[in-house]
């Protein structure tokens, strides 16, 4: 007969003991401050947490630009590139979505690593940094609204994550999960309609190419939430809504999923979705695209100007 274990009210399991380095470090934050037991309550606990978030990732930053990756372009004003965003969880109105995206925890952040790999995980994104240096990039962002900017990303190349976790030779594919919280995001209960939670992929090639990024931060800062904090994909030579945001999973898989507007429409948003200006979107034409600082028309050039780097996957020198 199996013995029944009654623990006291006051009873805590292991796993719930907060890790002494964790414990330390937060005193030390509050010291910095100046805040003692008495402070940490006239704050609150949500400033507090906020803070913390903020005084652990600042660290990171700015990262060292990678020489690679700094082509001389004239970056993207900053306060309008926070300013005009898509992101459809929160508004469909691109000036809505910065106020909005502010009730969005991002931290914890646990973001999973499973499907057809040796070696699944689930790490917090804090822990992203600790894992993979940062560097900084400039890269040309092109949404299929025939939109673009120019903006320094921080971030590392995806490939590093995957090498971690070892996929297995039959996965061919990775698909990307963003969060699933309603109550934090108001889009989502507007538009039920829509396949929420967002998802994208890619082929592995793809992911793997040194070009991808997942971007923890932007303009020498971490990611402020209208642009995915606190970890997002950035794939420069596709149209932007390949590069999901906020991710919370990547799943490894062999057959090619679907997209989340592929589902919606396909004709529209494809699967593979590289920037092409000889293909013009069933609405409006490709060929050009307004610079979002400046109102500037630009000539778009094919794969977004990464031709010479990413070509080669398409079978075209």
């Amino acid at each position: 007969m199996a013995n029944l274990i009654v623990r006291p009210e006051w009873f805590l399991p292991e796993s719930r003991v907060t890790p002494e380095r964790a414990f330390q470090n937060r005193r030390q934050f509050l010291q910095s401050l100046g805040l003692g037991a008495a402070g940490t309550l006239a704050l609150g606990a949500g400033a507090v947490a906020r803070a913390a978030e903020k005084s652990a990732a600042g660290s990171k930053y700015p990262a060292r630009r990678n020489p690679d990756f700094n082509p001389g372009w004239r970056l993207t004003n900053e306060k309008i590139a926070g300013n005009y965003n898509n992101f459809y969880e929160f508004s469909l109105d691109k000036g809505e979505v910065a106020p909005l995206a502010q009730r969005l925890t991002i931290s914890p952040w646990p973001i999973e690593v499973t499907g057809l790999v040796e070696k699944p995980m689930t790490l917090d994104a804090s822990e992203l940094a600790e894992r993979f240096p940062l560097e900084e990039r400039v890269y040309r962002l092109r949404c299929v609204e025939a939109w673009a900017m120019i903006v320094p990303w921080t971030g590392f190349s995806l490939s590093k994550l995957i090498e971690a976790a070892q996929p297995k030779p039959a996965a061919k594919f990775v698909r990307f999960f963003t969060f699933n919280r309603p109550s934090e995001a108001p889009g989502m209960v507007r538009l039920r309609q829509y396949p929420w939670p967002y998802f994208e992929g890619l082929r592995m090639d793809e992911a793997m190419h040194p070009l991808t990024l997942l971007a923890t931060g932007i303009y020498g800062k971490p990611l402020p939430r209208q642009h995915g904090a606190p970890v997002r994909l950035v794939v420069p030579w596709k149209y932007g809504f390949k590069s999901i945001k906020s991710i919370v999973k990547l799943e490894f898989v062999q057959t090619q999923p679907t997209s989340f507007w592929e589902t919606l429409a396909a004709d529209e948003y494809p699967f593979e979705a590289n920037v092409n200006p000889k293909v013009p979107h069933p609405r409006w034409s490709q060929a050009f695209e307004r610079m979002i600082d400046t109102d500037d028309r630009v000539r778009t050039q094919p794969y977004n100007g990464y031709g010479d780097s990413v070509a080669r996957l398409y079978g075209k020198a």
